[in-house]
């Protein structure tokens, strides 16, 4: 009897790794599946913008609130790409990035990592005494300091008086201003460095003699995807099993479903100021937080006694649905009351990488999406529509956590299964195609009622290469 259930449960995962095969390859052959952009948001017409009054009262009502609210992080991601330069310096010095590590040389004091050397190697750096390709293997290497081995969330980004401070730290401090009571944070981790992480809160625990509730998940290995290779065939890694990767911080939706909150903020992890320039940040974190829970009211108020009237004045408030759903009838304008809510941070366009918001039209329906390049199919007028785009999303926006009864949401029935991205990257000199998942806050919050609203640049300061780190946002002065 054993054994006939254990060849059953055999059998069953073999099936579902073959269903899983053929979804992805499927997805594969097809072509990337491209979003039909009717416009770009723009202010009043998507994105909204609040007066200086507005912002204030939004934020201290936020402030003020009794509400559970929770931080959701994702910290698994390498820092290795944040010293490129510095790898491919070792590898094939040139004239392009010996100009980088000529300026990484010249300011190696306003790294906050600089004061963790030893103090012969802070001696040999200050004094140029030091072998390039000695310095650099140390810095990176595990031999020496490891720097590019850490997740991004544990390398030192801020120097606070004698204090040095990485990311994970930097986000529990600044995140505990946001509200009277205590937040929570959620990070996703890499498992391997979930002690070192542990280290560094108790650490910033006896420095602040605060407690910080903090707690850790991994992205589910089930949502890797599988690994082909030019002719779609399916790559063996070195022990025989299928070469598999991870599928996108999409795969994260599972994660983010389990977050016990009234309320969660996402931020990525490298967006996070010094402590002496946060005050715009979290002024702004505190705005979108009383934003939400002032919508959350109307809505809540529409559904308890809607009228024509009362929807066409919340709709020109706060521009969540086109002006396409004014035909619906009252049955199906309350069932879009009850999706879940999300306020999205839009940044002005100044060249910087990131998913613009837009209005896009799937089956007939009109929703604002956050869109990124590789979902717009460039040989058409789609490009046009693109390049109108004032705005974009730098990851900060504040969710709804639960329903008005309590309850979790359901958050896969929310999602857009088929906006899903294309993949083709290096392993080991060897190209490979996968597919990742709707993003997370791409396709898999496709069907959310979502507010976009304008805020700061100053709130946008992502630190991609280490270099970023001398930027104003990042140093004490």
């Amino acid at each position: 009897m054993h054994g006939t259930k254990k060849q059953k449960n055999a059998t069953e995962s073999m099936l579902m790794l073959k269903t899983k095969l053929d979804i992805q390859l499927e997805r594969l052959r097809a072509p990337q599946p491209a979003l039909n952009l009717v416009s770009a948001c723009k202010i009043n017409e998507g994105i909204i913008a609040l007066s200086e009054d507005k912002i204030d009262e939004l934020a201290q009502s936020l402030y003020q609130s009794d509400k559970k609210i929770t931080f959701f992080i994702p910290a698994s991601g390498s820092g290795s790409r944040m010293f490129h330069f510095l790898f491919e310096f070792l590898d094939n010095p040139n004239e392009s990035n010996s100009g980088y590590v000529e300026r990484f040389l010249t300011h190696i004091e306003d790294f906050a990592f600089f004061y963790q050397f030893p103090a012969s190697i802070q001696k040999a750096l200050r004094n140029r005494n030091m072998d390039l390709d000695a310095l650099v293997s140390f810095i990176l290497n595990n031999k020496g300091y490891g720097l590019a081995h850490l997740p991004k969330g544990l390398i030192p980004f801020h120097k606070n008086g004698p204090f040095l401070l990485c990311p994970i730290q930097e986000h529990v401090v600044q995140g505990q201003l946001l509200n009277q009571n205590t937040c929570s944070f959620h990070f996703t981790i890499q498992p391997k460095f979930q002690e070192y992480i542990q280290r560094q809160l108790e650490f910033l625990e006896g420095m602040t003699s605060r407690k910080f509730e903090v707690d850790f998940s991994v992205q589910n290995p089930d949502t890797n995807a599988v690994a082909f290779d030019d002719h779609l065939q399916p790559i063996l890694s070195p022990d025989g099993d299928l070469l598999t990767r991870p599928a996108g911080h999409g795969a994260l939706l599972e994660n983010f479903g389990q977050v016990d909150a009234d309320m969660v903020f996402i931020k990525n992890i490298d967006n996070i100021q010094h402590y002496n320039h946060s005050e715009t940040a979290i002024r702004t974190q505190r705005m979108l937080g009383g934003l939400f829970l002032e919508i959350q009211n109307e809505v809540n108020s529409l559904l308890t006694d809607f009228s024509e009237e009362a929807w066409k004045v919340f709709n020109q408030k706060y521009q969540v649905f086109h002006e396409s759903v004014n035909e619906l009838s009252k049955d199906e304008k309350i069932a879009l009351l009850n999706r879940p809510l999300r306020i999205c941070g839009m940044v002005r366009n100044e060249g910087q990488p990131g998913g613009g918001p837009f209005w896009v039209e799937n089956n007939g329906e009109i929703t604002k999406q956050i869109v990124e390049k590789a979902q717009i199919n460039p040989k058409n007028d789609q490009l046009r529509v693109m390049v109108q785009s004032s705005h974009f999303n730098p990851v900060m926006m504040v969710c709804q956590g639960k329903n008005s009864d309590g309850s979790k949401i359901n958050v896969d029935a929310f999602k857009d299964d088929n906006a899903y991205f294309k993949v083709t990257k290096s392993n080991k000199g060897q190209t490979i195609h996968f597919v990742e998942l709707p993003g997370l806050w791409n396709g898999s919050m496709a069907k959310w009622n979502t507010v976009f609203v304008e805020i700061p640049s100053e709130t946008f300061s992502p630190v991609k290469s280490i270099l970023d780190l001398l930027d104003k946002a990042h140093q004490p002065g």
